[in-house]
């Protein structure tokens, strides 16, 4: 924690478990260089050791409540992707946390990174391109056929995987905007499912009448995010440009009208931008917090919403079982 000064948290990775073997667990931990950490061949095994104060969920999307749901019964702090299939799931596990006292959090990094904060600064309290008006945002990846992407029963598609980043920035730039009042925004989606039932391509239009701006957001399997920008700006004064992927943008320009362009590059030396997102984890636990303010549980269950209504629009539905609450818990 040293080189970004965060003196005042310590992170330890106690144990890490994959659902096939301790075998296969014992290889990742060798190849990222934790020797230290247990290995477990069970998911089961790790919610239950003591010595586990959070667990980060990096599981497919279809498993995601159910792992969580086992994970806060188990009474331990979460840390998860993408959060949910769908707004009920989610809100299902927030009133679990809730009613354990335990910190959940989606890991949406992206909102933690410092020029994340610098960039809405520029927007939303400088206002240096005046009132946005429109903003342009693609996330696509060229998924191999194999992948996991192209399976139904592990929640694949764009969406769920890949557009949940244009509705972020979406949902930062434009929702959190001053002028907007938080206003929830009227949504036109589109979406072309492929033969086994997952969305290849997803086109959103979202629009803000109270701040009169308009958001389009596009995400395929079938292609790549254009360069050299994936998140355009535009508003009365000027633009702002990012370059590299939405989930982890590597600089941004800002260009006012009559004048020239200035790039401002990012940095993410000694870490890959997951560390801040944990720093905040961290800090919420040891301070008694069930939440970080960064990423509050209201906005996980908006956007999850959206999500839903964008899927609606689409005709994307999931295997039942994905979709499903254990009512029980």
């Amino acid at each position: 924690p040293v080189p970004r000064n965060a003196r005042d948290i310590n992170h330890i990775i106690t144990a890490v478990a994959s659902s096939s073997s301790r075998a296969k667990t014992q290889e990742f931990i060798n190849s990222v260089g934790i020797p230290s950490a247990k290995a477990y061949g069970s998911y089961e095994e790790l919610v239950i050791d003591p010595d586990v104060d959070i667990v980060y969920v990096a599981t497919p999307q279809s498993r995601h409540y159910q792992d969580v749901l086992s994970i806060l019964n188990a009474r331990k702090h979460v840390l998860c992707e993408v959060i949910t299939i769908n707004a009920e799931q989610a809100a299902h596990l927030i009133s679990i946390a809730k009613s354990h006292n335990l910190f959940l959090m989606e890991a949406a990094w992206t909102r933690f990174f410092p020029h994340t904060r610098e960039i809405l600064s520029i927007l939303h309290e400088v206002q240096s391109i005046g009132s946005p008006q429109r903003l342009f945002v693609d996330f696509s990846i060229l998924a191999d056929a194999t992948s996991r992407l192209h399976d139904p029963n592990l929640g694949g598609g764009a969406l769920l995987d890949l557009g949940f980043y244009p509705v972020t920035w979406a949902f930062l730039i434009l929702y959190k905007h001053p002028k907007n009042e938080s206003t929830l925004p009227k949504i036109n989606a589109t979406m072309m499912l492929t033969e086994r039932g997952v969305d290849e391509f997803t086109g959103i239009t979202l629009t803000f009448e109270k701040l009169r701006a308009v958001a389009y957001l596009t995400t395929s399997i079938s292609n790549s995010t254009p360069k050299p920008f994936s998140i355009l700006v535009q508003g009365e004064k000027g633009e702002v440009m990012f370059s590299g992927s939405p989930p982890r943008p590597l600089s941004y320009v800002v260009k006012l009208k009559g004048e020239d362009p200035e790039e401002h590059k990012l940095d993410y030396t000694g870490n890959n931008g997951l560390i801040w997102q944990a720093d905040e984890c961290a800090r919420a636990i040891r301070d008694g917090k069930t939440e970080c303010i960064q990423s509050p549980l209201e906005d996980t269950l908006i956007i999850a919403k959206m999500m839903d209504e964008v899927r609606r629009q689409g005709g994307l539905r999931f295997p039942d079982p994905l979709e499903g609450i254990n009512a029980s818990t």
